[in-house]
């Protein structure tokens, strides 16, 4: 017979979410991506506060700058099952690499979790400006790690770093010559890439990363770039800078990111560590990138839509998942995606069902207590009217049936 309180064998297993990420050890491989939410101080304290393995900062550039002018930003709904969609043309609003890389700032921060890795990410406007912003992060030894962003155009007139291959070799032969970069010592610089597509061009960039030994993690993805959304009904571009013309972000990129982590993984030297970034919603949305190869997953849209509660959320069904998979560490599945086989019975509508009741707590997240009480009274009332139905229709059946005596 079994004991009303007994928990099954996979409730009760171990298990770890514990990474190292070019030798820095997070507590969870879940951690938020520089972007949203990640401006100030205070937003930063928030990650710390939560299972966000690590925090890393807004992107930088030299000086502060307010960005865009709005509205800068949209989101739109994928379905119950995805991360939601997004464009932006934020235009990098920051408040400066030094304000980044200041005591009050990594105090705030390591005042909530002391432990916890704090990064930087660098954008500079030129190649000049990350150059000085590396030496300016690299002289606070708090500072655990550096992203610098090859996403975003860095020379005036000039494609996207990352798409500019010649300029890529240029860019990295210099940041790694800088005493900026001697000065970070056993630090690890990460490089952060935009989206590629085609074959040639991941071979192409990943043969340049190859040769330079200083690159220790590569974070993939960035935006899709020059997306344009459109108002139909007022006939106009959903955000106002660059003639309408934005960044795809979250549920948008998630194939692409799996793409990216999946391929670069390939061809990348096997000290190179991978990131992967890219319509994180769930826990099974992390799963497949690490199952790609990526040794911890990024969060951007879902942290901006949520706050920085995702992260508990995510990192809970994470475990969730490698409970019912029995996986104790992620290590036992990172890199390991197979070729395509014929579902087992089951397993199928397992996957289903997880998705579903992750579905479920991802949708109610944020609702105030009131909210649920008034739906829960709905409910009832709607049961009582139908059980009240049910007994007036029984009546009136029994009644017509009924023969007077004479």
């Amino acid at each position: 017979q079994t004991r009303p309180h007994c928990k099954s064998a996979a409730s009760q297993m171990s298990t770890t979410l514990a990474t190292a990420v070019a030798g820095i050890q997070l507590d969870c491989c879940v951690y938020n991506a520089s972007g949203p939410r990640t401006g100030s101080g205070a937003s930063l304290a928030k990650v710390a506060a939560s299972r966000s393995g690590a925090v890393l900062a807004k992107s930088a550039t030299s000086l502060e700058q307010s960005g865009n002018p709005l509205p800068r930003y949209k989101e739109f709904s994928l379905g119950d099952d995805t991360c939601r969609g997004s464009i932006n043309s934020e235009g990098l609003p920051n408040q400066g690499i030094d304000y980044y890389t200041s005591n009050e700032v990594i105090d705030e921060v390591k005042a909530v979790n002391e432990k916890k890795p704090f990064m930087v990410s660098l954008s500079g406007l030129k190649l000049a400006d990350n150059l000085a912003m590396l030496e300016t992060a690299a002289k606070n030894p708090r500072v655990a790690a550096v992203e610098l962003n090859l996403a975003c155009p860095n020379i005036p007139g000039k494609p996207t770093v990352a798409y500019d291959f010649e300029q890529m070799q240029e860019v990295l032969d210099a940041v790694f010559k800088s005493p900026g970069y001697k000065l970070l010592g056993n630090r690890p610089l990460g490089i952060k890439l935009a989206p590629y597509f085609d074959f040639p061009h991941f071979e192409r960039a990943a043969s340049i990363i190859n040769s330079f030994p200083g690159v220790k993690y590569v974070v993939t993805t960035n935006t899709i770039g020059n997306a344009l959304a459109v108002d139909g009904e007022n006939e106009c571009a959903v955000i106002a800078p660059k003639n309408g013309f934005g960044g795809l972000g979250g549920g948008y990129v998630k194939f692409t990111a799996l793409a990216n982590v999946k391929k670069l993984r390939e061809l990348l030297r096997t000290d190179i560590d991978i990131v992967g970034v890219g319509g994180v919603a769930t826990g099974m949305d992390a799963f497949e990138l690490l199952l790609c190869g990526a040794v911890a997953v990024q969060v951007g849209t879902t942290h901006w839509t949520e706050g920085a509660k995702c992260f508990d959320r995510i990192a809970n069904e994470l475990e969730d998942i490698m409970r019912r998979k029995n996986y104790t560490s992620i290590g036992q599945f990172v890199g390991k995606l197979k070729e395509y086989t014929k579902p087992v019975n089951g397993s199928t509508s397992a996957a289903k069902k997880s998705a579903s009741a992750q579905s479920v707590a991802k949708s109610t997240t944020g609702l105030s207590p009131a909210t649920i009480l008034l739906a829960i009274l709905v409910v009832l009332c709607a049961m009582l009217l139908m059980k009240f139905q049910e007994a007036f229709a029984a009546g009136s059946t029994l009644l017509n049936g009924c023969t007077c005596a004479k």
